[in-house]
């Protein structure tokens, strides 16, 4: 696929990365396996607190076709099918959870050089329909996220959003929850070499009229070890470290303090990945 807008889902996608992605105060363990006909098995299991959550999925990739099955502690078994570009710029996905019967869904995505459109639809009598659109290039992006319940003929979500993509720095504009908050955001590269970057995202309610402000930063050590670091209005700080201790396996560690309340323990997170 050639370079373009991308999907709605890219706006602003950068600078949440950078600020929330990784961090977590769970425990996490993740093994992947592959047979030897190349179907790929991968074991979650997640400790909160006293809840211990797993699951376990297997990937089967045939020609442009990927199937996806999962299925859970809750006994939940989740279905996805990806058909990649069964015509120039389009993609197929097709998703069910049983038992639920209402779960089913087909999406299609089109990306073109100056375009994205993801639009999906539920498989039910009175299904809930989903669009979001960007158009513009590489460097300017406008967009829409909506989504229409049939069954009780109202919008559940309208959303829209701007990117500006200049070089080593993205800057974005969302406005979310049917116009109650507007999230600005900012991601800057500082050091490609280093994968020096910094971020910001400004959140406003203007129902509340609470703002919310999170600034982070992250810098490779080396060509396998990551640290990032963020902090809130809020006095939340956050730090974490990832090490690629082998190619493909992760080990992160994660941790959170409320400055303003030194004397609570910090909450430490701890996420094991391993591939072969």
């Amino acid at each position: 696929m050639g370079k373009g807008p991308g999907l709605y889902t890219d706006i602003g996608k950068k600078a949440r990365d950078l600020l929330y992605k990784d961090y977590q105060a769970d425990h996490k363990f993740t093994l992947t396996t592959y047979t030897s006909n190349g179907v790929a098995i991968t074991s979650t299991g997640t400790k909160k607190g006293e809840l211990l959550l797993a699951d376990i999925s297997t990937e089967l990739k045939n020609k442009n076709i990927t199937t996806n099955v999962k299925v859970d502690t809750s006994s939940k078994l989740f279905t996805t099918v990806t058909v990649d570009e069964p015509a120039p710029g389009l993609k197929t996905i097709f998703s069910f959870i049983a038992p639920d019967q209402r779960s089913g869904k087909v999406e299609l995505q089109y990306q073109h050089e100056y375009a994205g459109i993801s639009t999906s639809i539920g498989l039910t009598a009175n299904p809930l329909v989903n669009f979001s659109g960007v158009v513009g290039n590489n460097s300017v992006t406008v967009g829409t996220d909506l989504s229409f319940d049939t069954a009780s003929g109202n919008f559940t979500k309208l959303n829209a959003g701007l990117n500006f993509t200049h070089s080593d720095l993205i800057a974005s504009l969302t406005l979310n929850d049917k116009g109650d908050t507007l999230n600005a955001s900012y991601y800057h590269i500082v050091s490609p070499l280093t994968n020096t970057a910094v971020g910001a995202e400004l959140s406003h309610s203007f129902s509340s009229n609470e703002n919310t402000l999170t600034i982070g930063t992250q810098h490779a050590l080396d060509p396998l070890t990551t640290v990032k670091a963020r902090l809130n209005n809020y006095g939340r700080a956050s730090a974490l470290i990832q090490h690629e201790w082998r190619p493909k396996s992760l080990i992160t560690i994660s941790g959170e303090v409320d400055t303003g309340a030194i004397e609570k323990s910090a909450k430490v997170g701890l996420a094991l990945a391993l591939k072969p």
